[in-house]
């Protein structure tokens, strides 16, 4: 069964976190699967990922590049897995929906957002329900991400 982590997102965006974590997968030799609620936004992540640092990107594709199973990061907009992922990125209160077969699910969500706050709680209610192992992390003043119990 999948961990799920949730990321509440105070003190920075998902611009500024996202891309972090997805480096820490890749380091992991994880691959990942990024799903957005929109096209637009899994088009804006494509462009963050090619352009977030000055020295770097992370290797990815979508559905419209093609060889997805070639891809060590796929984003995409709806709940498939073409690249084998063992994680699963959900941005934009993307549904938790099925977690069989990730090693982890990390559900990111805006806490400056009632909406996505509300988002965020279900689908923790959804995971706490279904005996998956769910954890809360929240980032301390000084940036670092810590695990609440």
């Amino acid at each position: 069964m999948a961990e799920i982590w949730f990321y509440h997102l105070e003190r920075q965006s998902l611009d500024e976190v996202l891309p972090i974590l997805l480096e820490r997968t890749l380091d992991r030799g994880w691959r990942a699967v990024v799903q957005s609620d929109s096209r637009e936004h899994a088009e804006a992540l494509d462009t963050l990922l090619w352009t977030y640092r000055d020295d770097a990107f992370l290797p990815h594709g979508t559905g419209r590049d093609g060889g997805a199973e070639d891809q060590p990061i796929f984003l995409t907009e709806s709940d498939e897995n073409p690249n084998g992922a063992d994680v699963r990125f959900l941005v934009d209160g993307a549904a938790l929906g099925e977690t069989a077969g990730y090693q982890r699910v990390v559900y990111l969500f805006d806490g400056a957002d009632a909406t996505a706050l509300e988002a965020a709680r279900a689908a923790w209610r959804e995971a706490r329900s279904s005996d998956a192992e769910a954890t809360y992390w929240r980032q301390t003043n000084s940036g670092k991400w810590e695990k609440q119990q």
